[in-house]
């Protein structure tokens, strides 16, 4: 491939909407950057030299982040979706439903199971699972607020005797394992042992998951690799239940999971494809986006990766091309569009980490950990972000010869313990998780409004970092590595930051991109400041050589985007990466 910069006329657009094209197959991909004063406008131009190895999917307007869901992947029922939204969630957060909604949903799942359900999608088995999954933990284990109200009990009385009639065994297990929720004596509940020899350990730990009990580290990793990948079998036959998949892990998460069992989730498949490659560099910073990506604010870690990797910093970023429940923007949406490869896999990963000229790299789920990627329609349909949700932004897809980072973004308080602890876990030197925007990594300069929700502020930092072995600093019992730790709520007009809105990019590809190449080409302005102060400020808390001043570390970042140097890293990028090869 060649990237290519050159002038345009201004009213050039980016793909247009109504036009069907793979990605990939397009001659030109043209992406409007207006320039400042007089100046020009340009675009960023991919040429094909040759089609890459792998087809993607048809994705009709490749500019919007909606498009990159796998047109294959069977739509769930919007009803049951809407109620899974409500009782699919923690014991202070579920909002019961009230007697209407409880008949609809029920009459839906009735008529779905009887074949008679007209101008609605079908009520997957995912769907079924999760959903009464959340019924059944909640009357067994939750507080007495967000246990099942009166219309839900009422609702239940009359549907429950024509739902047992025609739901799968499977289903009635999970809605009653132990006959003793639904008030109408059946054995199938306690009786149920699975359909197969793979189901059987599933169903032994859901029996202790649908009484809101916990599980062991080893218990939770002979499940997941028991039943991983998720395959389809014979005449659309799964290898495991699909609603007892769905049980398990919506159920995991509403029981708020123990460390222990997120320590299962996030070490189960390192060693899927063999041992991790290591790079040779003296730096490497694993960046743990939401997988889900933005749907509303500029996302700007891959244009962070490519200004640190300008002074030795080597980031390696992970993802997805579209994951739900968000279905935002991510970093592999963006690098498709521009033209890069995003298929390496970790061990080309390693050369680009490694390449004097690049010193970055992207690896996608699919090509790291193909076990969990083949989760992506299943986790659609379960509605609520699972345990792997949590575990998945704490990979370490290829390791490094020097000092090792991981950074990762949070948004709902109390997974910030948790996510660190996976870090010390990983025996890293150092950690950080971040609030940004959206519950991702990009922290904002905008100033905090007097009015913001309760919880932790936007721009929160919790983590630690390596340091001199003194008698003051405790030994971690990981690694032998001594640490410090540390919280900071970032104020980005302390550094001489003007305060700005962010920057809103509404689920367009384009945009994103748009503003990140303006800010690489030294264009001053909103997404410009972001990716300063979110380039220094990680240097500065992760203890990078250079920035112990955070001064010094902003000024660094400034120029390698005004000497045009973290542009070239981009193009060089998306380049090299169609050519490298193991």
């Amino acid at each position: 491939m060649k990237a290519l910069l050159y002038p345009v006329d201004p009213l050039i657009s980016p793909l247009p909407i109504t036009t069907k094209t793979r990605v990939f197959s397009n001659p030109q991909i043209r992406i409007p950057i207006k320039r400042v004063g007089n100046r020009c406008c340009i675009a960023i131009k991919a040429v094909l030299d040759s089609e890459l190895r792998h087809q993607e999917p048809d994705i009709k307007n490749p500019a919007l982040s909606t498009s990159y869901r796998n047109s294959e992947f069977p739509k769930p029922n919007q009803t049951v979706f809407d109620a899974q939204t409500k009782v699919c969630t923690g014991p202070t957060q579920t909002k019961p439903l009230n007697e209407e909604q409880a008949l609809k949903v029920l009459d839906t799942i009735l008529r779905s199971a009887k074949g008679e359900l007209k101008d609605e999608e079908p009520v997957s088995k995912a769907q079924l699972g999760a959903f009464f999954t959340a019924m059944t933990i909640r009357a067994n284990a939750f507080p007495e607020p967000t246990q099942w109200s009166e219309g839900e009990r009422h609702a239940m009385d009359h549907y429950w005797p024509q739902l047992i009639r025609v739901l799968p065994k499977d289903v009635i297990f999970i809605a009653d394992p132990e006959d003793s929720i639904m008030g109408i004596g059946s054995s199938i509940g306690p009786k149920f042992v699975g359909n197969s020899t793979t189901e059987m350990r599933l169903v032994g730990a859901l029996r202790e998951v649908l009484a809101g009990g916990h599980l062991g580290y080893e218990e939770v990793q002979g499940v997941l690799k028991d039943i991983l990948p998720l395959k389809v079998e014979e005449m659309g036959l799964s290898s495991v239940s699909e609603s007892l998949l769905s049980a398990f892990m919506i159920g995991q998460r509403m029981n708020r999971e123990t460390d222990r069992e997120l320590k299962a989730y996030c070490l189960a498949f390192d060693d899927e494809l063999g041992p991790a490659p290591v790079a040779d560099v003296n730096s490497l910073t694993h960046y743990g986006e939401p997988y889900d990506g933005n749907t509303r604010y500029f996302r700007s870690t891959l244009f962070v990766a490519a200004v640190r990797s300008c002074y030795g910093e080597s980031c390696l970023l992970h993802g997805v091309d579209w994951m739900p429940p968000k279905g935002g923007i991510t970093e592999e949406q963006m690098l498709m569009f521009m033209g890069a490869n995003t298929h390496l896999t970790p061990s080309q990963a390693k050369m680009l980490l490694e390449d004097d000229e690049v010193g970055f790299a992207y690896v996608s789920q699919r090509e790291a950990r193909p076990s969990l990627y083949s989760l992506i329609g299943l986790r659609e349909h379960i509605k609520k972000r699972p345990p792997l949700a949590t575990a998945e932004k704490v990979q370490q897809i290829v390791r490094a010869r020097g000092k090792e980072a991981i950074v990762a973004g949070f948004y709902h308080g109390g997974y910030e313990e948790p996510l660190l602890m996976l870090m010390r876990r990983r025996g890293v030197h150092a950690g950080l998780v971040v609030k940004g925007e959206e519950g991702a990594l990009s922290m904002t300069t905008r100033l905090r409004s007097a009015n913001a929700s309760k919880g932790l502020p936007v721009n929160y930092c919790s983590g630690f970092r390596s340091v001199n072995l003194a008698p003051a600093c405790a030994v971690d019992d990981v690694a032998g590595v001594s640490r410090e730790s540390f919280n900071i709520e970032v104020n980005a007009s302390d550094y001489g930051f003007a305060s700005t809105d962010t920057p809103r990019t509404d689920r367009s590809v384009a945009r994103n991109i748009e503003l990140g190449l303006a800010a690489l080409r030294g264009e001053k302005g909103p997404a410009y400041d972001r990716i300063i102060l979110n380039a220094g400020m990680v240097d500065h808390l992760l203890g990078s050589d250079g920035a112990q001043d955070i001064s010094a570390a902003f000024d660094r970042a400034r120029e390698a985007i005004d000497s045009g140097k973290a542009l070239r890293r981009l193009l060089n990028y998306i380049k090299i990466s169609n050519k490298v090869i193991s």
